[in-house]
């Protein structure tokens, strides 16, 4: 039996896969909370009854070393030795969330991605990543003649590079905030979202309805200015997401642009498939492909977006399976794998 987890800044989600006539076969999953949790150990136990796992890979926010992360977002220290041992799991692997994402984009199939731009289908070389959720991940998969090997990158904390007046002032108003330098994950998560939101409250001095306020009180921001925006019932959680919308278009094209993914580009993440219908008016598209003397590359690029929330699980029980086929040399190792 195979653990997969995605670990993220709110959630832990954890899943059982096997592994027979070279496929990977879903078994149960959960999610949990991860801030009631002291850390990662205490969740595995809990999920685990009575299945014995043999290898184990839990995809994970942030640079990998030897093994070894700190969570940026949460006060876990991981180690893989020290889970393998507190686990009694043989082999345990980390990787990166968005490399794990990328691992899983193989053994996807066709009704669990939407194709937002053809481009040219027939290009084939480097495909690109990105995904916002609690933060914005990018990576990139490297085409290296028959396989795509996914690399991370921590491309969602560089510097936030404002296009428009608009963008100008927001970049302001986040720097006052934030004291500081501005990333492009204030902007494009989550929270940026709701940073978006508060600066076309405060600085731009648009409404915001009596009923408005006391929903984004009350429950999750993030979670009401799109539920509101989608429905087109006030227009500041409009504007929001549209501004949203065309930042994240735009980096995706910065990130395209610079790894040159002509095989493709894939928007990932829990933010996406919520917003999928904006997503379609064509704002992420016409950003995408702003990019002047280049913006023929980004026309030809294809624009894909993963509805599979089980992405990034999927990717690490097929990492997890590979590896430890390679280290113990006893079973086939999984077909769509490659380091």
């Amino acid at each position: 039996m195979i653990l997969a987890g995605d670990v993220g800044g709110t959630k832990v989600h954890l899943a059982l896969y096997d592994f027979t006539d070279g496929k990977l076969k879903y078994v149960r999953d959960q999610r949990f909370p991860a801030r009631e949790y002291a850390g990662l150990e205490e969740i595995v136990k809990e999920f685990l009854v009575s299945e014995k796992v043999t290898s184990a890979c839990f995809g994970v926010p942030g640079p990998v070393r030897d093994g070894r992360l700190r969570l940026t977002n949460l006060p876990w220290t991981l180690d893989s030795r020290d889970l393998a041992r507190n686990l009694k799991i043989d082999y345990v692997f980390l990787i990166n969330d968005l490399q794990a994402n990328g691992f899983g984009i193989a053994e996807l199939g066709p009704e669990q991605v939407y194709t937002l731009s053809e481009g040219d289908p027939q290009q084939v070389g480097n495909r690109a990543l990105l995904s916002a959720g609690t933060g914005l991940g990018e990576a990139f998969l490297v085409f290296d003649g028959r396989d795509y090997v996914p690399y991370p990158s921590e491309g969602g904390h560089a510097d936030f590079a404002p296009r428009n007046e608009d963008e100008v002032d927001l970049l302001r108003f986040l720097m006052q905030k934030y004291n500081g330098r501005i990333s492009y994950e204030r902007v494009i998560s989550g929270q940026g979202l709701t940073n978006v939101y508060e600066f076309l409250r405060e600085a731009r001095g648009m409404e915001e309805p009596a009923w408005l306020a006391e929903r984004m009180r009350a429950e999750d921001p993030n979670a009401v200015i799109t539920d509101v925006a989608m429905k087109a019932q006030s227009e500041i959680c409009e504007r929001a997401l549209d501004l949203f919308v065309s930042a994240y278009g735009a980096e995706a094209g910065n990130l395209a642009l610079k790894i040159l993914s002509v095989g493709g580009l894939y928007v990932g993440g829990g933010i996406a498939p919520r917003i999928l219908e904006k997503l379609k008016d064509g704002t992420f598209i016409k950003a995408f492909t702003d990019k002047g003397r280049l913006s023929q590359l980004l026309v030809n690029t294809p624009v894909r977006v993963i509805l599979e929330s089980r992405t990034a699980l999927i990717g690490a029980a097929a990492y997890a399976e590979a590896r430890a086929a390679e280290l113990s040399g006893i079973s086939p190792r999984a077909a769509s794998v490659k380091f």
